[in-house]
Order: C-alpha cells, then sequence, then structure tokens
C-alpha cells in the first residue's frame, strides 16, 4: 500500500477492518450513548469537520470514512485532503453529515485512530526524507500496540516506509534468544530450513547477529534471505556489508535515530528497522468540530 492508498488496496481486508471496528465502538458504547441520547433529538441531521491543529503527514483518512460508513450509512463524507498529503495547522481534511447522534458516537474512535496513524505517518515520512538519494529503505517492527498493528503498519506505508513482518506466522526471523535457545546460529539454522523443507512453508527466513564470529558462521552456512546486523556500529556496519557483498539482503537495527540514520544508510546496508517509529510515536493534534 502506498501514500495515495484507495479503498481497493486494503479491500481483502475489510473483515479484519469491521471486526477492529465492531470491538471498539463495543468497547467504548457498549449499551449506548447516553449524553448524546440525552442531549440531541433522534432526528436531528448536522456537519462537522476534520480539523488540523499540527503540522505533519496525514492518515487514516480512509479508515475513518469506514467507521462512519459501519456507526451509520446513513453519514455522508465529503474529503478534502488524502491519507500521504502533507498537512498543515489550520487544514480541513473532510466534512460529514448525518445524524448528531452517530457522528459523536464515530468521533473518538475516529481521532484516536486517525491521530497515532498520522503520527506515525509523520515520523516515517521524516526519517524516510532523511535517506533521500541513498537505497536504503526505512523499515518497521513488530513493536506496536496490541489490537492496532494492521493500522500502525498501514500508516508507516502512508508515510513512505515498508512493512517487515507482520507478525510470527508469516516470515523465519532467528533472533537472538532463538540462536540461544536452540544451541547456536547452526543449529538454529539447520533447525528452520528442516522445519520449512517438512512443512512445505515458503516463508523467507532472516538471521540476526551480533558480532563478526556469527556473521562468519551464517556466511558459510547460507540458508537464509536476510541478515539482521544488531547493534553494529557504523564502522562495523561497512565492513559487514563488505563481507556480506551482496549474497544476501542486509539490515541494521539497534537504537538507529534520525540523528544517526543516514550515516547507518550510507554504507549500503538494504534496510534499517526502526522500532520507534509504532512505539514511541508522538500523536498528531487533529479535532472534529460540529458546524
Amino acid at each position: 500500500m502506498s501514500n495515495s492508498t484507495t479503498y481497493t488496496d486494503f479491500v481483502a481486508d475489510l473483515p479484519l477492518i469491521h471486526s477492529f471496528i465492531k470491538a471498539a465502538l463495543a468497547e467504548d458504547v457498549q449499551e449506548g450513548d447516553h449524553t448524546s441520547i440525552a442531549t440531541i433529538p433522534e432526528s436531528k441531521i448536522d456537519n462537522a469537520k476534520l480539523l488540523i491543529k499540527d503540522n505533519g503527514i496525514l492518515a487514516g483518512v480512509e479508515l475513518a470514512k469506514l467507521i462512519f460508513l459501519q456507526v451509520d450509512p446513513k453519514i455522508k463524507i465529503h474529503v478534502f485532503i488524502a491519507d500521504g498529503a502533507l498537512i498543515k495547522k489550520g487544514d480541513v481534511a473532510f466534512s460529514v453529515q448525518g445524524p448528531a447522534r452517530s457522528i459523536l458516537k464515530a468521533e473518538r474512535l475516529v481521532l484516536n485512530c486517525m491521530q497515532r496513524m498520522s503520527g506515525i505517518a509523520t515520523q516515517t515520512f521524516e526519517l524516510v526524507k532523511l535517506l533521500d538519494g541513498l537505497k536504503t529503505k526505512v523499515i518497521d517492527t513488530r513493536k506496536n500496540t496490541p489490537g492496532f498493528r494492521y493500522f500502525e503498519k498501514w500508516a508507516v506505508r502512508i508515510g513512505g516506509g515498508i512493512n517487515h513482518r507482520f507478525g510470527l506466522y508469516d516470515m523465519i526471523l532467528i533472533k537472538d534468544n532463538h540462536v540461544d535457545y536452540a544451541g547456536g546460529i547452526k543449529n538454529a539454522i539447520l533447525s528452520a530450513k528442516k522445519y520449512l523443507e517438512e512443512n512445505k512453508l515458503a516463508l523467507s527466513t532472516e538471521i540476526e547477529v551480533r558480532n563478526f564470529k556469527e556473521l562468519d558462521e551464517v556466511l558459510t552456512l547460507g540458508g537464509v534471505n536476510r541478515i539482521m546486523l544488531d547493534n553494529f556500529t557504523t564502522e562495523d556496519l561497512q565492513i559487514a556489508i563488505a563481507k556480506i557483498a551482496n549474497r544476501f539482503e542486509t539490515e541494521a537495527s539497534g537504537g538507529i535515530s534520525a540523528a544517526s540514520i543516514r550515516s547507518y544508510a550510507q554504507t549500503g546496508v538494504d534496510f534499517i528497522s526502526v522500532g520507534a517509529i509504532t512505539h514511541s510515536v508522538r500523536s498528531l493534534d487533529l479535532s472534529l468540530k460540529a458546524g
């Protein structure tokens, strides 16, 4: 999914999205929005607009459309700014018209999702921008909010980043604990290869290495698609990339920040994984206002 996401890009995932919306509304509304029911006539039709109160990258518009539609099909949304666009304080992303009670029922879920997704998209965009002219891609991790992973990874794509594996089920990623529990690099790689063959699984395999000794073992054994070089200095990473010599994809990880990301990318590494773009992001300030 790119930063020009449209409805058709995620139509296959609609059951997952609808399940999330249903669960989130059940958590928030339960037997009813008593305040709105008590103060607003059921027949009241009104308008609201999504106000931008921060600068950044907008994300979550397509999700907002689905939330409003699921809350009440009578709500109409008119989009002025699409996902992936640069936004500034004072912009209006969209307007909605429909039953006032329904707009208010959807309001907080829409804002919670869009504020977090926009924060993630903005932080991802800022890192991607720092790598202009280099081949290295910014990727996310599994350091996500439980139950909201799909949307956080969606936001990463809107910001110009690339998703790593979605979960434990769609890739073999042998990390330090796997290596230690398995009794070493060789045991871990050979066991993973045997497992894939026996179960006829076509999953890619990545292995994390912590030092040159482990890297040399992987280079001798092979049997992987990507090598993650964890907590290497830029100097050591450059040496490691030269040793790997394009035989495997390469990924750098471990505390890489906006201040250091370009120097890591200049080593020629293929990917840099940054957990902070999902686990330590500042949400963008957005507001849904009547009128």
